[in-house]
């Protein structure tokens, strides 16, 4: 029983540390409360478009490159499945048989 309220408790505390007070990992930080911003950035004023900052072209880039790259590249790819393989073996037997039975 005593072994279930220690573990209940480990289970249910705000933190699993064995100190009392507040923990490095869930200190409230320098924001005294959340201004409904994501990333805490304001919107640009009407009319105003927003800067891109320095990696986000490269990064916007590589990423269209990578997905057409990748979907060409996997559309493009060999059928190399056990099942086309044997689809072919079958009908090259099929033709040898009935070219040896049409030869008969």
């Amino acid at each position: 029983m005593a072994l279930t309220n220690m573990l209940r408790r480990r289970l249910f505390s705000r933190s699993f540390s064995s100190h009392d007070g507040p923990s490095r990992w869930t200190t409230p930080g320098p924001q005294e409360r959340p201004n409904g911003y994501l990333f805490n950035r304001t919107p640009p004023p009407p009319g105003q478009s927003r800067k891109w900052e320095d990696w986000e072209l490269p990064c916007y880039v590589t990423s269209f490159l990578t997905i057409v790259i990748l979907g060409v590249g996997l559309n493009a790819k060999p059928d190399l499945t056990i099942e086309t393989w044997a689809h072919q073996k079958a009908l090259e037997k099929l033709a040898a048989e009935s070219s040896s039975s049409s030869s008969d």
